[in-house]
């Protein structure tokens, strides 16, 4: 079995609203467990939150994310980004369009000085993207 690294990002209460974006922007299967499901927080108001969410793609991308629980520091989209890479045009400027929607481009995706196309966006959930189109081959 290989290893995979994903990013796990953390919300405060819309977990579920983020990661059912992020299956429409990246299709796949979306498996959510609440905080109650596992019996996980003795808050009433946590029940319902999402404990752990995964979602998987058909091309192999994970994607997991939570609810931070309230007595645990949330500070979002300031220590991370999340990297879609790859030589798919099509693919990777259909992500680019729908996670820059509502959001905040950073960087425009266009041409890059290392030859690739490249391109940086805050999507409307506060979660830093960085896209980048793999130029042709020299």
């Amino acid at each position: 079995m290989t290893t995979t690294l994903n990013p796990y990002l953390g919300f405060r209460d819309n977990a579920r609203d983020a990661m059912n974006f992020y299956q429409s922007v990246f299709g796949g299967e979306l498996a959510l467990s609440t905080f109650a499901d596992f019996q996980a927080s003795e808050d009433a108001g946590e029940q319902d939150k999402i404990m752990h969410g995964m979602l998987t793609t058909g091309s192999g991308m994970v994607l997991m994310g939570a609810d931070t629980p309230k007595d645990m520091s949330y500070t979002p989209g300031d220590n991370f980004s999340v990297s879609l890479s790859g030589d798919d045009d099509a693919e990777l400027r259909g992500y680019w369009e729908k996670l820059s929607d509502g959001g905040t481009v950073t960087v425009p995706l266009d041409k890059a000085p290392w030859g690739d196309t490249f391109g940086m966006c805050t999507d409307k959930f506060g979660i830093a993207w960085l896209v980048n189109i793999a130029g042709p081959q020299q």
